[in-house]
């Protein structure tokens, strides 16, 4: 029997790579992690991390045990659930940044619909800027959107990325000719990223395609329209990271986080922001 606590810990191990920032989301000491690892993998006999100086990732029998890992709370959570007697009821309103749709997000919320079928979830999807008015407006109970890193707010961070270029890899630009930049209609945190960094490397740039969604900007930079801003771990296998190869501007990194409703209801937006910590933030397959 794997203790819960371990496979937590694992899981949060697992996103971040890293023992120090497990710790440091957990709210416990990295000796800690490193000891509830220790007893987790003598539990199952096999090597799931491997360490060096550098990075701390998952060994092949690490990458099994995530899996496991993720069933067997999630059993945890729905036998807690039923069993408790006070299954939770009630709505609760959610918004998610739109290229959080390609993430494993919908996985989640499909597997939270199904351990608390008794909440009515409602969802939103927007860019960041919109959903964060409209939370502060209170008509939403909870969102997940993208904010430059370290930005103050009152907010949890679940993972940290990076923004670079991406474009189609056979797309060819001529030294010196201005950037086509496919951006998000205004407000928008990459296209401001994007225009700032060029402006302020003395780059001409010009709006080829303006975009409301994320399956629109993926269709301009698929038809080789131009370049795009976006989060290094979301881009799509068929399309390239091209900072380098067009000698661009870096862009900085941003935050994922989830932000709540000081009045919503506790339980509900507690559960969800649960769900989303235990899985982080991943492309979907």
């Amino acid at each position: 029997m794997y203790d819960p606590v371990l496979l937590k810990t694992f899981l949060v191990v697992a996103e971040t790579h890293s023992f120090t920032n497990a710790a440091l989301r957990l709210g416990i000491s990295q000796p800690t992690v490193s000891q509830q690892m220790s007893k987790l993998e003598k539990a199952a006999g096999r090597m799931l991390i491997a360490r060096d100086t550098r990075e701390v990732r998952l060994t092949d029998n690490g990458d099994a045990m995530a899996g496991f890992a993720r069933t067997i709370l999630a059993a945890h959570a729905a036998a807690e659930s039923y069993f408790s007697g006070s299954a939770m009821r009630g709505r609760l309103r959610f918004g998610a940044a739109d290229d959080l749709a390609i993430t494993q997000l919908p996985r989640i919320l499909r597997h939270f619909r199904q351990l608390y079928p008794q909440i009515n979830l409602e969802l939103t999807v927007n860019q960041s800027g919109p959903l964060r008015r409209r939370l502060e407006g209170g008509h939403l109970d909870l969102i997940f959107v993208k904010q430059g890193a370290g930005e103050a707010s009152d907010s949890t961070r679940v993972a940290k990325d990076s923004m670079v270029w991406m474009a189609q890899e056979k797309m060819t630009l001529d030294e010196g000719a201005p950037v086509p930049l496919i951006a998000y209609q205004a407000p928008s945190l990459s296209r401001q990223l994007a225009i700032d960094a060029l402006e302020s490397a003395g780059r001409t740039w010009r709006i080829t395609c303006n975009t409301r969604d994320v399956n629109g900007m993926l269709a301009a930079v698929r038809a080789g329209m131009g370049v795009a801003v976006f989060p290094h771990s979301l881009i799509p296998s068929d399309l390239v990271k091209v900072s380098n190869r067009f000698a661009l501007p870096e862009l900085g990194d941003v935050d994922y986080v989830l932000m709540a409703n000081p009045s919503a209801a506790r339980e509900p937006v507690q559960a969800l922001m649960s769900a989303i910590m235990s899985r982080g933030v991943s492309r979907a397959a």
